[in-house]
């Protein structure tokens, strides 16, 4: 299995965020892939979406600014299945593709 570790500090939003200039808390976030040829490259598109800034958002939630994940979809659980990121999803893999 392949464990995807982002730590994103917390900082000020910059101009294109929702609020500029309000601080904003990061966080610890973890997903998963499967250790197979299709789950690393997989990660690699994961690594470079990443590198662009497209894997996270900052998001206001009561009345607080965050990081929160983006758009890209994430297995963010080995279990629990779609409903709950998690695995069992057979399909994960080509529609994340997709979206990369």
């Amino acid at each position: 299995a392949l464990r995807l570790l982002f730590k994103m500090l917390s900082s000020c939003s910059k101009d294109g965020d929702p609020r500029p200039g309000q601080p904003y808390k990061g966080g610890n976030f973890c997903a998963f892939l499967p250790d197979n040829r299709e789950g690393q490259k997989t990660a690699m598109l994961l690594k470079k979406a990443f590198e662009h800034g497209l894997t996270f958002q900052i998001k206001s939630c009561n009345g607080e600014e965050r990081v929160t994940w983006g758009l890209i979809p994430h297995r963010t659980s080995w279990d629990g299945g779609k409903a709950r990121n998690g695995y069992p999803d057979a399909q994960y893999l080509r529609e994340v593709c997709t979206v990369l």
